[in-house]
């Protein structure tokens, strides 16, 4: 520093304020403190300035130091295979729309191999590469269906990477045990903290991880601040106990039936009436037993309805919804409720001891049998009762596809969900093989991947059909994704005879065969793909 600067940062406070001030207004307006107005007031005022800024740092003291980052928790489990690594790599690497849109082509679609691939390392136990962690929080937070899976394979880096980027908090929330507060299950005192002191994102959480370890204090839990908390907070608990639900549950759903929640009352109701033992589900029969009976008198038994004439109080109490929907009648809006709510068990009896098939394939007079078969269509769903299901389905073979009593395809959907996969595939496969694909897509949703050999084998020849009959391929696009990720890998080898182009008949769209084509050479390239990745996460064989 020279001796003209000391001499003027020694005549000067230290008010850096009153410097800038100086600068904004211009050393014609203002002169700075200690000098003379003239041609060296702008050399003054930067001297000054400079004069002021060592000063300043130079007196800066320091700042506590952060606390150093803990490293990464350790996870135990085993390595991936390096070619599973390289695998998983490409995969991530993969982005949806990165082709553009437009026509597919033959190349395979690798996002939506990711989650049959994350599944597979799940069931083997593997544990991610630390140098993927990044790309795979990336993708899962794109997707949340891939979060579950992505999150397992993660492990806990994942969750110490999470809590250092505002972007992957969402792990945070969605891991149980993710939230920098959440305790040991095994920890009453901080579980009790937590759920007096949590956010609601983080409430939620620690009752389903509860709810799935000790059901009877999950519910102990709840039932401290039930009185407490807000009606949508409520509904969003109760409905946790539909994990473990079970007869110990009564009393507090029972309680429940007198929320000042209409929503609160209804899912309770909703849950009680999945347990065929509860007292709603006794008083739920007398009313629908009363509605519902046999008429012996005609050339042919037939089942005959008199549905209620009003909402009582007490149906009301019991969940039944007073108020029916725009264009719904009352009284089947009403019956409805009181038989979806019903025991199936009641019905037997009631009906003269006949099966469930007999029952439904009696007839029902005054156009009742798509209210009542409805919903008896819904109870089976709620109570998980196979028996009823097969009834309700028919055979797959039937002429008509809505069979005796589905009403749509998601019903129909929704019974094959109560049947165990072989009996859910068997039957799909014959519905395929009677009507073909086009009402299929939903059915095929519910199957088990990968798909039994029946099942595949149907859903080919259904394919191999409709191209030669030159069909739109563009309406069988949606099956032929469900076919590359659900097919067995096996079964490539014996698609190969479908990648040639057929000739076209003639009424055929104009280059639908080389649409189909591709598709059957996408099918073939994906499941080969998916067949090598399963054999990169086998377990390398030790040496000899």
């Amino acid at each position: 520093m020279s001796r003209t600067t000391a001499t003027v940062a020694a005549s000067l406070p230290d008010h850096w304020e009153d410097l800038v001030t100086t600068a904004l207004l211009g050393t014609d307006r203002r002169t700075p403190p200690g000098t003379a107005p003239g041609a060296k007031a702008p050399s003054d005022l930067l001297d000054a300035a400079a004069a002021v800024t060592v000063r300043r740092r130079a007196g800066l003291r320091p700042a506590r130091p952060a606390e150093r980052l803990r490293p990464a928790p350790e996870d135990p489990r085993p390595s991936l295979p390096p070619a599973a690594a390289r695998r998983l790599a490409v995969l991530l690497a993969d982005r949806p729309g990165a082709s553009g849109g437009g026509r597919r082509g033959a190349a395979p679609d690798l996002m939506e191999l990711l989650p049959q691939w994350l599944q597979a390392a799940n069931a083997r136990g593997y544990a991610a590469p630390p140098q993927a962690l990044p790309a795979l929080l990336d993708a899962a937070r794109g997707r949340t269906d891939l979060r579950p899976a992505a999150l397992r394979f993660a492990g806990p880096r994942a969750l110490w990477l999470a809590r250092l980027n505002p972007d992957w908090r969402f792990a945070l929330r969605a891991a149980p045990g993710g939230g920098p507060s959440a305790p040991d299950l095994r920890d009453p005192l901080g579980i009790r903290r937590l759920w007096q002191e949590g956010l609601f994102a983080e409430r939620v959480t620690l009752l389903t991880a509860l709810r799935s370890r000790d059901a009877a204090a999950a519910r102990a839990l709840l039932e401290e601040t039930w009185a407490t908390e807000r009606a949508e907070d409520r509904l969003m608990f109760l409905d946790s106990l539909r994990a473990g639900l079970g007869p110990d549950d009564e009393p507090f759903l029972e309680r429940a039936l007198a929320d000042r929640s209409r929503n609160v009352r209804a899912t309770a109701a909703e849950l009680l009436s999945a347990l065929p033992a509860s007292a709603l589900a006794g008083r739920m029969a007398v009313r629908a037993a009363a509605c519902v009976a046999v008429d012996r008198t005609r050339d042919v038994p037939t089942i005959v309805v008199e549905a209620p004439h009003e909402c009582d109080a007490a149906m009301e109490r019991d969940g039944v919804a007073a108020t029916a929907p725009a264009g719904r009648g009352e009284r089947s809006w009403w019956l409805g409720q009181l038989v979806e709510a019903a025991p199936l068990g009641t019905w037997p009896g009631r009906l003269g001891g006949r099966t469930p098939e007999e029952i439904v394939a009696l007839p029902v007079a005054d156009g009742w049998q798509g209210e009542l078969h409805a919903a008896w269509c819904r109870a089976a769903v709620r109570q998980r009762d196979a028996a009823w299901s097969r009834a309700l389905l028919g055979e797959p073979s039937a002429p008509e596809a809505g069979g005796p009593g589905a009403v749509s395809l998601a019903e129909r959907a929704r019974l094959l969900a109560t049947l165990d996969a072989g009996e859910r595939a068997a039957w799909v496969a014959g519905f395929i093989e009677t009507h073909g694909l086009s009402e299929a897509f939903q059915l095929l949703g519910v199957c088990a991947v990968p798909w039994a050999p029946p099942l595949g084998r149907a859903v080919v020849d259904a394919l191999n059909i409709a191209r030669d009959a030159g069909s739109y391929p563009w309406s069988f696009s949606g099956v032929m994704g469900l076919a590359e990720r659900c097919l067995d890998p096996s079964e490539a080898s014996r698609l190969d005879a479908l990648l040639a182009i057929p000739d076209e008949p003639e009424d055929a769209a104009p280059g639908a065969a080389s649409y189909w084509s591709e598709g059957f050479q996408r099918l073939v390239t994906t499941l080969r793909l998916r067949g090598a990745m399963l054999a990169e996460l086998a377990p390398e064989e030790p040496a000899p």
